[in-house]
């Protein structure tokens, strides 16, 4: 549910994230007496410890994407960083668990219940005694009442992202005494814990101009273990120290700065000790690991990996004496000898660089879990070929999701199963596979699927310079007009065709064409380059409709109406963004196989979203979504079916993908008002059910979280599914050690050195 790593309640809001109806969709999970939604399939990694084992004071330099450009986290530029500053600062009636489950804060929240459902559904929060703000006033019913108003949508002067679940309430009142808040809703929710989660002060909520302006750099009044000392832009930083008014277990540690460094220097900055926790990459997680390998004592090398190396040849200043003695005795040219002493310092400048190098790193381990995101292939539905839910569909059966995920997680040793479910992530309550709806992964499924949409084996395609294009390349990449010839020849970033190797038409092999094109269908190995490749016929006239394409033909392109079938893959082409990239060419090579091509082009970052995939500029992308403990609230936007605009437009929500039916918005609506948790869970399972059917999405993989923390600190690190507890941070006392899961069953238990690119932004 995000592209970049952001807070899944703040992505929600934010964001990176048909005709099923006539479908006969499989019996549905959820209706067996077994529970589906499983464990968690990664544990936590955070060095947990008991606060008496962790010393008082110190202070946590923690790497993060950015410096935010508000911490009022209901507005639409608040991002990760922002949702955990909240996390640190502000009270949370509800935070989430290991199971990814919403559980009650204790330090705000002494219960909080529903009393009534007739006439209208009513809640009563017993606040906790002593919470307080920062300024000694009593967090009470003015804060939620400021908040619900602020967020109601009621007012346009407020400049909110979303509205969802504060337009349900119809009042809130100061209940039996001043620590009771009472909320009435004007309709049932069930989501009613995910509202007041993080709570602002009203002096935040209580205007306009104080919610648009006055939390974007400051929050002068909090109440949580810390407080905002400031955002300083100049160094790229956010520091957090203690709140002296705070009423729970006291912070340990004295002071935490979040200081924004790119993914790409942050080794860097580990090695200068300038950080303590950072979020990498698994090249960085490799090093890591090997610094902490035990060495040769000889030597000072590592005993595993391919750095480790022989001893060096002889060092300092006697061997390059002695080196140019015996080159001058034997006639050898002394500016030979020279140079080759020069070298030989180089080389140990070298290998003493990173000898410090690895001493540095040799301080910290990598911890890691699976976040509470997962990475899926969009099918952009709104025109082109992937408007036919046919073509979708086919493009669905063709992939292995168990290989893609494979490629991402099992040389990380992290478990690798595909994700089956839109809506919620194993072990979560809401979590049923409900990727039966729309089958397995089957080739000759999918053939007969593109030949029942028209599109055949071997068509006649119409050259490019007769002015057409492949099918699914009517648009222009947004900022690739005029240099597109230009990209193509970078060999990195820009668009390319893939299949397009041979692209004189020539062949290698004496012209013996026939035999060369037999293999090449049979292996699977040719693809459509949007040439004309077959001779005669009327385009769409080779087989009638439904027909499954021939055995040995699956790499023959098929084309309709005189087009090639190529979708334009539209990828991020920034650091962190390789798994993605990786992923995008095992996904090129399953479409082969069924005879799709694939125009991939690479954009930046910072365009990625906004003027892809927001835009529709697209037929295929990977990014990811968080997965909320509120799916029939944070979800539906995601999902629900576009509709048309006052302007004209049709109005997206956060359905980039286009499709979207009205039975899967009934159902959401119905999980949102129904008090029953399991007739909620229910409607969530068959709501996917129905997701999956359309094809517009396509799961693959839980995200890895890979985190680099020094060996001493305690409680932080890959925190999976739960929400961090930020008072409990800090350094193990000297002797004192902190527990960390064992390694998932068949799986290494530590990064290889030849890992997979991972994913961060965008994976």
């Amino acid at each position: 549910m995000s592209h970049v790593g952001v807070g899944p309640r703040a992505v929600m809001r934010s964001v990176a994230f048909l005709t099923a109806g006539v479908l006969a969709v499989p019996a549905l999970a959820g209706c067996t007496s077994e529970d589906p939604s499983g464990k968690p399939l990664a544990e936590q990694d955070v060095a947990a410890a008991a606060r008496a084992r962790i010393a008082d004071g110190g202070t946590l330099r923690w790497a993060v994407d950015s410096v935010p450009d508000t911490l009022n986290a209901f507005q639409s530029d608040a991002d990760a960083t922002t949702t955990r500053v909240a996390q640190a600062v502000l009270p949370s009636m509800y935070r989430m668990d290991e199971t990814g489950s919403p559980v009650r804060n204790p330090d705000y929240l002494e219960s909080a219940e529903v009393v009534d459902t007739e006439p209208k559904q009513v809640v009563v929060y017993k606040l906790n005694q002593q919470a307080v703000w920062s300024d000694g006033r009593e967090i009470g019913a003015a804060d939620f009442a400021a908040q619900w108003r602020a967020l109601s949508g009621k007012d346009s002067a407020y400049w909110t992202a979303r509205n969802a679940g504060y337009d349900r309430i119809q009042k809130i009142e100061r209940g039996a005494n001043d620590l009771e808040v009472k909320v009435t809703f004007s309709r049932p929710y069930a989501d009613w814990k995910a509202l007041f989660s993080p709570l602002y002060p009203k002096d935040v909520m209580g205007t306009p101009d104080a919610f648009n302006d006055g939390a974007r750099r400051s929050l002068k009044v909090t109440a949580g273990p810390f407080a905002v000392k400031k955002v300083d832009t100049k160094s790229d930083q956010v520091v957090l120290t203690g709140n002296p008014r705070w009423w729970g277990e006291p912070a340990k540690l004295d002071k935490i700065v979040l200081r924004a460094v790119p993914r790409d220097e942050r080794v860097s900055g580990l090695v200068a000790g300038e950080l303590d926790l950072a979020e990498i990459d698994p090249e960085t997680a490799d090093e890591v690991t090997l610094a902490g390998a035990p060495r040769d004592p000889a030597t000072g090398t590592p005993l595993m990996g391919p750095e480790a190396s022989p001893a060096p040849g002889p060092q300092g200043r006697s061997a390059a004496e002695a080196l140019r003695s015996w080159a001058v005795a034997n006639g050898s040219d002394e500016d030979a000898a020279e140079e080759e002493i020069l070298a030989r310092e180089e080389r140990r400048e070298a290998a003493a660089k990173e000898r410090r190098r690895q001493k540095a790193l040799s301080g910290f381990e990598v911890r890691k879990s699976l976040e509470p995101a997962y990475t899926q292939l969009a099918l952009n539905g709104s025109d082109g070929p992937l408007a036919d839910e046919r073509v979708r569909r086919a493009v669905a059966r063709a992939l292995d999701r168990e290989k893609l995920a494979e490629a991402v997680l099992k040389p990380l040793g992290l478990p690798a199963e595909p994700v089956g479910s839109h809506l919620a992530l194993s072990g979560q309550p809401a979590y049923a596979d409900g990727s039966g709806a729309l089958g397995q992964q089957n080739a000759k499924e999918a053939r007969a699927l593109l030949a029942d949409a028209g599109w055949v084996s071997g068509g006649p395609v119409k050259k490019a310079d007769e002015g057409e294009k492949a099918a699914g390349a009517e648009k222009d990449e947004k900022g690739d007009k005029g240099d597109k010839d230009e990209k193509k020849s970078d060999g990195d970033d820009g668009t390319y065709i893939v299949g397009e190797d041979n692209k004189n038409g020539g062949n290698d092999d004496g012209g013996n064409d026939d035999a060369k094109d037999g293999a090449d269908r049979e292996s699977g190995e040719k693809l459509s380059s949007g040439k004309n490749t077959a001779q005669g016929g009327a385009p769409g006239a080779y087989a009638p409709k439904g027909t499954a394409a021939p055995a040995g033909s699956a790499a023959a392109p098929l084309a309709k109406d005189g087009k090639a079938l190529t979708l334009r893959f539209v990828l991020p082409s920034g650091p962190g963004s390789e798994a993605l990239r990786t992923v995008a060419d095992r996904i090129t090579d399953m479409l082969k196989e069924i005879g799709i091509g694939t125009e991939i082009t690479k954009v930046p970052d910072e365009s990625y979203f906004k003027d892809h995939i927001a835009a529709g500029e697209y037929d295929l992308a990977l990014y990811s979504w968080p997965a909320s403990a509120f799916p029939a609230t944070d979800a539906r936007p995601i999902y629900a079916k576009p509709v048309p605009a006052a302007d004209g437009s049709l109005n997206v929500a956060q359905n980039y993908t286009r499709v979207g039916t009205d039975q899967v918005d009934q159902l959401f609506d119905r999980a949102m008002t129904t008090l029953d948790q399991k007739e909620a869970r229910d409607l969530l399972r068959k709501a996917d059910s129905r997701i999956w059917a359309a094809a517009g999405s396509i799961p693959l993989y839980q995200r890895p979280q890979l985190t680099v923390a020094r060996e001493n600190l305690a409680n932080a690190g890959a925190f999976g599914f739960e929400t961090p507890v930020y008072q409990d941070m800090g350094y193990l006392k000297k002797g004192a050690q902190g527990s960390r899961p064992s390694a998932p069953a068949g799986s290494s238990a530590s990064p290889s050195a030849s890992s997979s690119p991972s994913s961060s932004s965008g994976s």
